[in-house]
Order: structure tokens, then C-alpha cells, then sequence
């Protein structure tokens, strides 16, 4: 396990989602954002603000820790010699970016080699920032600051359920996740990253969504495990390296969503 200074790094984590809240605030509600379609089928876009605030990431970590790693959504990865990786996203949910719903979010994590140890899940426009690892669980908006704890256990039959595409994935991933729906008491969709920071504030009890990058989850796995909750995959295994991710409040209804999903191979 690579040595390392826990305070550097929260100050660092700190220091980059400050950067990223500069770069996209310059963009956000903007009346043209360089929009461009990274997908050769379908529609997956980016937008400068999207490059602008993942260099201006690297920038920071390229002056306070040139010798970690580095993985990102937009740019190519750096290779480092600590053991740690910086695994981040400058603006998980441009669809939302491009649509002006203060949904997205800029995702930052510290990897070792066991997966994420530190993850940050800020809003720039509402000013929320969900810190979650290095014996840290907090959360600070405009109303202050306090400790991020996730739901006590309920029945899945109470629970509430969220996901970002109503497809959720293949048309068998999507059968799986329409059963656990319909088995939750609330289904919502469209949230992106933010679902997963609501369940580290205790007021979600369920996210599952299938075809994940590693830079999309790495951070709320640290977020929601330092709040008490659980994220695996479908099968009830690591979830750091993306797919299919289940994230719960507890253990209980990670359980009871986990015996819905787990039929399905893979």
C-alpha cells in the first residue's frame, strides 16, 4: 500500500473541485458551449467547459502531486510512480450541463490499488460539496456544513429508487431494473451523479445503473461507503472499475435490491 500524506490529499481533492467550479460556473447556462458528439453511433457529448475544467484539474494536481496518476473522462491518462491515481470527471451529466439543471456535478477521487479512498461530489452552481474518505464524511452547501450519514434501513417496498436513463442499460438490464422498480415505492430518473450524493445525505435509499465508467463511480463509492452505505455491482462485487453499480443506504435494502438484480449474467 503507498504511503501518503491524508491531509495533502483532502486539501488537494479541495483544491481541484475549487478549479473545476471556476472553469464550468465560466460556462454553465451559457448561450453556446462549443458542444461536440464524442460518439461515432447515438449521442455522447462534450462541451469546453467539460475540457477546460478537467485541465485545469490537471493543472493543479500536475503542481501539488506530480507523481501520482491520473484518469479522466476527457483527456489522455498519466501515468504515475506513488500508487495513487486521481480518477476524475470535470462534469458528470453534460447532458443536463447543455440542458441548465444544477444536476451535474465534477467528480474527484483518490485511488490505491484496493480502489477509492477519498471521492468528492461537488455542485458549483448550489454550492454543495460531499466529501467522503481518510476518516472524513461531510457535506457543505449554502446552509453550512455537517456530517453525511446515510438512511437507516426500510423495506425496499418504502424505498426510492433513481437512475439516469429509463433504459438503464441492454433490454435485459433494463427488465431487471424495471422488476426492483416495481417493487420500490418511488422511481426517479435524471439525476446523474447528484442521486448518488443524496444518498450519502440520507434522503435517497437506492441508485442502479448499468454501463459505468470507472470515473463515474469511483467517487460516490467513497462518498456513500464513508456515509455507512454499500456500492457493488450486480452481483454483490467491487464496483470501482464501473458497469453494472448498485448503490444503497444500508446493507438491508442493498440486500433486498441485490436479490432482484443478480439474475441477470454477467
Amino acid at each position: 500500500m503507498p504511503h501518503f500524506d491524508a491531509e495533502d490529499l483532502i486539501a488537494t481533492a479541495h483544491a481541484l473541485a475549487d478549479a473545476a467550479r471556476a472553469a464550468t460556473l465560466a460556462h454553465f447556462r451559457a448561450a453556446a458551449l462549443g458542444v461536440e458528439n464524442k460518439a461515432a453511433a447515438g449521442f455522447d457529448p462534450v462541451t469546453l467547459a467539460d475540457r477546460e475544467a478537467e485541465a485545469a484539474m490537471r493543472a493543479v494536481l500536475a503542481a501539488r502531486r506530480p507523481d501520482d496518476a491520473i484518469l479522466g473522462e476527457e483527456l489522455d491518462h498519466v501515468a504515475g510512480r506513488s500508487g495513487l491515481t486521481w480518477v476524475i470527471d470535470p462534469i458528470d451529466g453534460t447532458r443536463g450541463f447543455m440542458c441548465g439543471t444544477p444536476t451535474w456535478g465534477v467528480l474527484i477521487a483518490v485511488s490505491d490499488e484496493t480502489g477509492p479512498i477519498l471521492g468528492v461530489i461537488d455542485q458549483p452552481y448550489i454550492g454543495e460539496r460531499f466529501v467522503g474518505g481518510l476518516g472524513l464524511a461531510e457535506f457543505a452547501g449554502p446552509a453550512g456544513t455537517r456530517p453525511l450519514a446515510a438512511r437507516a434501513p426500510r423495506p425496499l417496498a418504502e424505498a426510492s429508487l433513481f437512475t439516469t436513463f429509463p433504459e438503464v442499460g441492454t433490454p435485459e438490464e433494463g427488465r431487471a431494473f424495471a422488476a426492483l422498480a416495481q417493487r420500490a415505492r418511488l422511481t426517479r430518473y435524471g439525476m446523474d451523479c447528484y442521486a448518488y450524493a443524496l444518498v450519502a445525505l440520507g434522503q435517497v435509499d437506492l441508485v442502479v445503473e448499468a454501463g459505468l465508467n470507472s470515473y463515474d463511480i469511483q467517487a460516490p463509492i467513497a462518498v456513500i461507503e464513508a456515509a455507512g452505505g454499500v456500492v457493488t455491482d450486480w452481483q454483490g462485487r467491487p464496483a470501482h472499475g464501473g458497469g453494472r453499480v448498485i448503490a444503497a443506504a444500508n446493507r438491508a435494502v442493498h440486500a433486498e435490491a441485490l436479490e432482484v438484480l443478480a439474475g441477470v449474467e454477467g
